[in-house]
């Protein structure tokens, strides 16, 4: 098991977590580690204590929203996650060997205001990294935010390319990420967040 430093987890936190790539692993904002990913996720959906509820993939690593009943679901749940994701890049890409760093990096999320800052920092964070530029989308094509509910302003649905399929993530059931984080206002689609939002 890698050794990660876990926080103290209390029933019912949602959990930001942060997974790393080895650097041998390449690019991961393409087509073909997205299938991966998202069928990573769809082999986490038969889990009852663990749940990822938000996604994004950066070139280098990934944000994960996730609910887990206790430490060690946690724990367990992001393993079996990496073993499946793990798999299925290396078998896309003709590789053998570690696919993510030993450690990965776990917050609990305690308050709204966490829970919100949480939310923009995981599904804007393609802005932080300027994967934004010169890009039509509206939203992160590399994440689960065309699912989500809290954006400002938005008149209408996301509008989805022919042929998109959208990442594979379960609905929020902890109250912090279903109505919790909205005491701080909705999230704006151009919002950038800042190294210290999560």
């Amino acid at each position: 098991m890698p050794h990660v430093r876990r926080p103290v987890h209390r029933k019912n936190d949602p959990v930001h977590v942060t997974l790393r790539v080895e650097r041998a692993v390449g690019r991961l904002r393409r087509r073909r580690a997205y299938r991966c990913v998202n069928d990573a996720l769809l082999a986490a959906l038969h889990r009852s204590d663990f749940r990822v509820v938000h996604i994004s993939i950066q070139a280098a690593h990934l944000h994960l929203l996730v609910e887990a009943a206790d430490a060690y679901a946690l724990a367990n749940g992001v393993r079996a996650f990496e073993i499946s994701a793990a798999h299925r890049l290396n078998r896309a890409i003709g590789r053998r060997g570690r696919v993510f760093v030993d450690r990965y990096h776990a917050t609990a999320i305690r308050s709204r205001r966490g829970a919100r800052n949480a939310l923009a920092y995981v599904l804007n964070n393609w802005r932080r990294h300027r994967e934004d530029r010169g890009h039509a989308w509206r939203v992160d094509p590399y994440s689960s935010a065309v699912a989500f509910p809290g954006w400002r302003a938005l008149a209408r649905p996301f509008a989805w390319p022919r042929g998109f399929e959208p990442l594979t993530v379960a609905f929020p059931t902890v109250w912090l990420l279903t109505t919790g984080w909205r005491r701080y206002g909705p999230i704006d689609l151009r919002e950038r967040p800042g190294p210290d939002a999560a």
